[in-house]
């Protein structure tokens, strides 16, 4: 089964708009990493100092079948960030095959920011911005242990 989640980016308040969130919705993170925890990476540009401490990326589950997820850019990892472009839709599915399917689907007539590949975080994944602008990431959570 795919599921659908919302994921949010924030200017560097992500971390006080989850502190927020959860306070509506109760619950406890899921997930909660900071960009000083993400390994470096080979063509990456170099993390701000102020940016270190930030939220890589955090998971709030809302309900059985919702999690409101976000995290923190800015500077070169986001130089087109708007207030109103700052979301993206989040699908999970059930198999890499899936991942690569709806991806290239989706993804056709648009603009490919992260190609499908194997992440630290151990999930095949990737992103883009369709045709109509629409922010997308595509995840087969948990690749390496199937």
């Amino acid at each position: 089964m795919k599921t659908v989640n919302v994921y949010l980016n924030f200017l560097g308040n992500c971390e006080a708009a989850f502190l927020f969130y959860q306070s509506v919705f109760g619950g406890e993170f899921s997930y909660l990493s900071r960009f000083k925890d993400m390994p470096l990476q080979e063509g990456m540009p170099p993390m701000p100092e102020e940016m270190m401490n930030q939220i890589l990326h955090i998971s709030l589950p809302i309900s059985k079948e919702t999690i409101l997820m976000g995290s923190d850019t800015g500077n070169d990892w986001a130089p087109g960030f708007i207030v109103g472009n700052n979301f993206s839709i989040s699908v999970s599915v059930e198999s890499r095959e899936e991942a690569d399917r709806v991806f290239k689907e989706l993804s056709a007539g648009g603009k490919v920011t992260m190609p499908m590949e194997m992440v630290f975080w151990g999930d095949y994944f990737g992103m883009f911005t369709d045709k109509f602008g629409i922010n997308w990431m595509i995840g087969f959570e948990n690749a390496k242990a199937r």
